[in-house]
């Protein structure tokens, strides 16, 4: 599966100033990963977001939201949002640093 090249393009700016950020093909998209923990990613032209357990019932109540479901169950503390919850700047800044967030959290954890 194909991912949005643009959107990694409107991401990678927002990462930019992170030297802990690597991308890595997953899931049939991209990946973003901080430090060794996934934060986000692209799967064909939704972006997915790691909120982590706490925050995904939160994440779901937000517009343009569902579970991630892949390959065909629901991951728990993981979210796709479509096109149309990231249209704005703002909008995917604030689902990114989300991810980054939560990944960030699990610095040392095994």
């Amino acid at each position: 599966m194909a991912y949005d090249e643009a959107l990694a393009a409107r991401i990678r700016p927002l990462l930019a100033q992170r030297d802990d950020v690597r991308e890595q093909k997953m899931f049939g998209g991209l990946a973003f990963m901080v430090g060794d923990r996934m934060a986000a990613g692209i799967v064909g032209d939704d972006l997915m977001v790691r909120v982590g357990r706490d925050a995904y019932e939160e994440a779901l109540a937000r517009p343009h939201t569902r579970p991630m479901d892949f390959p065909g169950r629901p991951m728990k503390g993981m979210v796709y949002v479509s096109p149309a919850g990231i249209r704005t700047e703002w909008d995917l800044a604030r689902w990114v640093e989300a991810g980054v967030s939560y990944a960030a959290s699990l610095a040392g954890r095994p």
